[in-house]
């Protein structure tokens, strides 16, 4: 409860700071020194503290809406973070059947060449020292470092 209280105390400030555009509207608007809105928000603070004193039953029930408000928020957060890993499970799933089924599937290949074992086309033996004299007689020469 307290997080979001500062969560939504932190973005409150942040979008009373953002820079505003001139209108006809914000010059009718009041204005406020920061000085005084320090001292009028610490009056504010002040005040709060009171209140118990003052209201113990608002102030008991306030507590036990707030336990209650927490409660909700909490089951929420379980409830979501459940959904959550359910989809990641199922994607997780979807892919691995994906890939299963693209390792059974045949191998892509269009028959215009024949695959070893697949009848009298290949020999057992395949041809060695197919290389021409021409070709042996070569030195090889690995790429020349650039200067």
């Amino acid at each position: 409860m307290r997080f979001l209280l500062r969560i939504t105390f932190w973005l409150g400030l942040v979008l009373v700071l953002l820079p505003r555009d001139k209108t006809p509207e914000s010059d009718k608007l009041p204005q406020i020194g920061a000085a005084d809105a320090v001292q009028a928000a610490t009056a504010a603070v002040s005040d709060m503290t009171q209140f118990c004193k003052r209201q113990p039953a608002a102030c008991e029930v306030g507590g036990q809406a707030a336990t209650i408000i927490g409660q909700r928020a909490q089951d929420g957060a379980k409830k979501l973070y459940q959904i959550i890993n359910d989809k990641k499970e199922q994607i997780t799933n979807d892919k691995n059947e994906r890939n299963e089924k693209s390792d059974k599937k045949a191998p892509d290949h269009t028959g215009s060449i024949a695959m070893v074992g697949e009848g009298d086309a290949i020999s057992s033996e395949a041809p060695r020292d197919t290389l021409s004299q021409d070709d042996l007689a070569l030195e090889w020469r690995g790429p020349q470092p650039a200067n």
